[in-house]
C-alpha cells in the first residue's frame, strides 16, 4: 500500500465526514424552517443543502480515485473490497458512513413534512376554489359531503 495515498484518502475523509456533519446540522436546521414561517430561511437552508451535498459528491469522486491508488477500496463502494483495509481508513469510513444514514434518515422525515405542507395547501386551495371534497356544514349546522359553492370567487 502506498502511504502517501493513504494519508491523503485519511485526510479526503476528514473533510467528507466535516462536509457530512454540516450537512447534519443544515438538514435539522431546514426542519426547523419546515415547520416556522420564514421561506427565506428556508430558500437559504435548501440552497445550502444543495452546495453540501455537491461538495459530497465532488469528494467522493475524489475518494473513489484515491482508494483506488491506495488500495483501499471501501466496503459499499463500486470497487472491489480490499481486505488489507487500514485500521484508520476504516474508522473514518465507519464515522462517514453513520453520518451520511442519519443525513439520510433527515432527509427523509424532511420530505415528509413537505409533502404534507403540500397536501394541506392543496386542500385549502381546493376549499377556496369551492373543489374540497371534504365536510362542510349548512347555515342549520348539516354536514355535506362537498361544498356547494366556492368560499372566495375573483
Amino acid at each position: 500500500m502506498v502511504e502517501d495515498a493513504r494519508h491523503r484518502l485519511e485526510s479526503l475523509l476528514d473533510r467528507e465526514i466535516e462536509v457530512a456533519r454540516k450537512l447534519a446540522d443544515n438538514l435539522s436546521e431546514e426542519r426547523a424552517s419546515l415547520t416556522g414561517a420564514s421561506p427565506a430561511t428556508l430558500e437559504e437552508r435548501t440552497a445550502a443543502k444543495m452546495s453540501l451535498l455537491a461538495e459530497l459528491e465532488r469528494l467522493e469522486d475524489e475518494r473513489r480515485a484515491l482508494s483506488h491508488a491506495a488500495n483501499q477500496n471501501l466496503p459499499g463502494t463500486r470497487l472491489e473490497f480490499s481486505e488489507q483495509l487500514a485500521a484508520s481508513v476504516a474508522e473514518r469510513w465507519r464515522s462517514l458512513m453513520e453520518i451520511v444514514s442519519r443525513c439520510r434518515s433527515a432527509n427523509e422525515v424532511n420530505g415528509y413534512i413537505i409533502n404534507l405542507r403540500r397536501a394541506q395547501v392543496q386542500q385549502l386551495l381546493g376549499a377556496v376554489r369551492g373543489l374540497s371534497p371534504g365536510t362542510t356544514y349548512t347555515s342549520q349546522g348539516k354536514t355535506l359531503s362537498h361544498a356547494l359553492r366556492a368560499i372566495a370567487r375573483a
